[in-house]
């Protein structure tokens, strides 16, 4: 998310190791974030081009990770507009279904630039959720695995963003949870990070680290303890970074837009996840798509 260099962390190892789930659940899926798609830039084409390349991997479905679309939060309905029907129109060739949460630059209206009102039915999270037909945060299941997604940007009165799991989200995943039951693998998906070293190399500022990284981390590891939980799969801060805690990869694939479709002098951070499941084993690779920004 911050406009700043990028760091590219640790090669991505295959994560842990379990028993129950079957080998014929074998299963790949793709996970992509921050595709940040506008008219400028070319970011529409590099966008077109990262879909292309993922179409071309055997999948069975994505996982979006937030802030597709760029800066909504400032902009008004007839941008909004645009660029939501932008990132359709690009995503409409994608094979496979397409579970998306959302990023703060995803939120209508809530700053004072953007001159929308509160009471428009749109603003805030509305316009996204009707756009995707989502509600904010939900889980599925899919061959003997449970994936979580969550929303992971809260705002202020003021049209501040900021990292939070909020109370409604809290309660609800635990309910999730003691459905799903501690036998069953899980992977959770959020856009800012739950476990990162992000918040060292940016430097430790409390008002930086607030809009970088979820802040009450805590609240939602007390809930999933316990629990078969493999992977976190993240976005926001557009690096590559694996950081390992009791037993779960907290996974950063990079961004679809790189630096901001601009070009980067501190290596290819241009691309996707891909996950391979086979029975409670699931591993990782990063792939670029071969983008070059102008400049």
């Amino acid at each position: 998310m911050l406009r700043r260099d990028f760091l590219t962390a640790a090669a991505l190892a295959p994560l842990a190791r379990g028993s129950a789930a079957g080998a014929e659940n074998g299963f790949t899926f793709i996970h992509f974030t921050d595709t940040h798609i506008q008219p400028e830039l070319r970011a529409g084409e590099g966008t077109a081009q990262a879909f292309k390349t993922i179409s071309q991997i055997p999948h069975d479905f994505c996982l979006a990770g937030g802030d597709l679309v760029m800066d909504v939060y400032a902009q008004g309905p007839a941008r909004a507009k645009l660029l939501f029907d932008l990132y359709k129109s690009t995503a409409k060739d994608l094979p496979k279904p397409v579970h998306s949460i959302i990023g703060n630059h995803d939120i209508y209206g809530i700053s004072n630039e953007s001159g929308v009102e509160a009471s428009d039915p749109m603003y805030g999270k509305k316009m996204f959720e009707d756009r995707f037909g989502v509600g904010r945060f939900r889980s599925f299941d899919h061959k003997g695995w449970h994936f979580i997604l969550l929303d992971s940007v809260q705002t202020d009165d003021d049209g501040n963003w900021f990292g939070l799991i909020d109370d409604e989200q809290l309660a609800w995943l635990a309910s999730d949870l003691s459905k799903t039951g501690k036998s069953t693998p899980l992977v959770v998906l959020t856009h800012m990070p739950l476990g990162s070293a992000m918040g060292q190399f940016a430097g430790g500022q409390p008002d930086l680290l607030r809009t970088l990284l979820i802040a009450n981390p805590r609240a939602v590891f007390n809930l999933l303890d316990g629990y078969k939980l493999k992977t976190v799969l993240q976005g926001h801060t557009h690096v590559r970074e694996v950081v390992e805690f009791e037993g779960c990869k907290y996974i950063t694939p990079g961004a679809i837009c790189g630096n901001w479709w601009r070009p980067s002098s501190h290596g290819p951070v241009e691309g996707f996840g891909v996950l391979t499941v086979r029975g409670e084993e699931i591993s990782h690779e990063f792939r670029s798509f071969g983008w070059k920004a102008a400049g």
